[in-house]
């Protein structure tokens, strides 16, 4: 590869960071049932723990986005433990995902619910939510909602519309400067007839009814099939709404599968839309960059692992375009010729200059054999099996 390249790579990987989840290390599984894992996190030290060792060996995760039912059980007071395990294992607090779906009350909607103690109840856990935010100096608060109805005629969808803009309004009064709310949409799952944010549309108005400092964050698995994401993704950034991103894969609906696993070339044409804007701009997006996966049968570890070595090698790919290029043969309608740039760059091999990156800074070449050398999976699976195996559910 030439050194121009090379340089290009090289720049792209100094800025790009991606945030993991610590739900991505827990036993989680489908309406079925879980297969559990004898080395999965059972605790919120656990893990800010192995957060610690994907970091460690890949120098590119430095926050971790926390849930709040899920990390912090005594709510607002749990924030100096977290603060001090945070410092313990060297990653940083990151976007802060309220929970207003799980709990019994919220059997019929949150901010939608017909009932104004349940939408008041939701609030207050926003309202808390972003205020453990504040405390752990996180700027983005993460707002997903399974609301919706299952039924034609059981829900009045216009009223519920109007809920929401009032309770997203009083969220987004609470947030300090410099906090950002992100909006997320899914098109169904658990509501199969309507859901109240259905997509990216209805989450750009909600957004913007709530103020200028609520943006749209987009889901890759929160899509209909085939639906083309980019496009989505550059409307967004003229907008000056896109937020942020929760990266998984799926083949047929919200499947939660590693990045990159079906169609990594989807991944690869939404870092192009993002690197051609920013190109175009003179500026970088203000974009966070997330993954949200549920790892039921890969390794927890090892699955975030594989995920942030496809995240990089995909931006890298992108960051391989030449832009003047693209926009001058797409100005001239040279079809064939535009389309080779993006097929081209996308079959670069750039896992050695990612290697040469990663020798640079003095992190492993191959950060999955490190971590399978290095014991600490044989040492979690030793200490944290028992406790896994006490903790066996059933669907029904």
């Amino acid at each position: 590869m030439k050194s121009r390249e090379s340089d290009k790579i090289f720049g792209a990987l100094e800025s790009f960071r991606i945030e993991i989840p610590s739900w991505g290390f827990a036993n989680t599984g489908t309406r079925f049932g879980k297969f559990l894992q004898p080395a999965a996190a059972t605790s919120i030290e656990e893990k800010f723990s192995d957060a610690g060792q994907v970091h460690l060996l890949t120098g590119i995760c430095p926050t971790l986005a926390l849930h709040v039912l899920w990390d912090f059980p005594q709510g607002v007071t749990s924030t100096p433990a977290v603060e001090k395990l945070a410092s313990q294992y060297g990653v940083q607090p990151g976007s802060i995902n309220p929970n207003v779906f799980e709990e019994q009350c919220y059997k019929y909607g949150s901010f939608g619910n017909p009932d104004k103690s349940v939408r008041e109840r939701a609030l207050r856990h926003t309202k808390d939510s972003i205020e453990i935010a504040c405390e752990l100096r996180s700027r983005d608060i993460s707002m997903w909602f399974a609301d919706g109805s299952n039924y034609p005629g059981t829900a009045n969808i216009r009223q519920r519309k109007q809920w929401f803009v009032e309770c997203l309004k009083a969220s987004h009064a609470e947030l300090a400067a410099g906090q950002r709310l992100l909006m997320e949409y899914k098109p169904f799952e658990p509501a199969f007839y309507h859901t109240d944010i259905a997509d990216w549309g209805m989450a750009l108005l909600l957004a913007r009814a709530a103020g200028p400092q609520a943006k749209v964050l987009v889901d890759t698995g929160h899509h209909y099939s085939s639906q083309n994401i980019e496009q989505i993704v550059a409307w967004l950034l003229s907008e000056e709404m896109l937020g942020g991103f929760h990266f998984n894969d799926r083949r047929y609906a919200d499947d939660d599968l590693t990045m990159g696993s079906i169609d990594p070339y989807q991944v690869f044409r939404i870092f192009n839309e993002i690197l051609y804007f920013e190109w175009e701009m003179g500026k970088r997006a203000d974009i966070a960059y997330m993954i949200d996966q549920s790892h039921n049968l890969k390794g927890k570890i090892e699955a975030m692992i594989q995920t942030v070595k496809m995240a990089q090698e995909l931006y890298s790919k992108a960051a391989l375009l030449d832009h003047a290029q693209l926009a001058e043969v797409q100005k001239n309608a040279e079809l064939v010729r535009a389309e080779s740039l993006l097929q081209d760059a996308f079959a670069t091999d750039v896992r050695p200059v990612i290697q040469e990156w990663r020798a640079s800074k003095g992190l492993p070449l191959d950060p999955m054999e490190a971590l399978r050398q290095s014991g600490y999976l044989q040492r979690i699976t030793k200490d944290r099996a028992e406790r896994n195996a006490r903790s066996i559910t059933s669907y029904a």
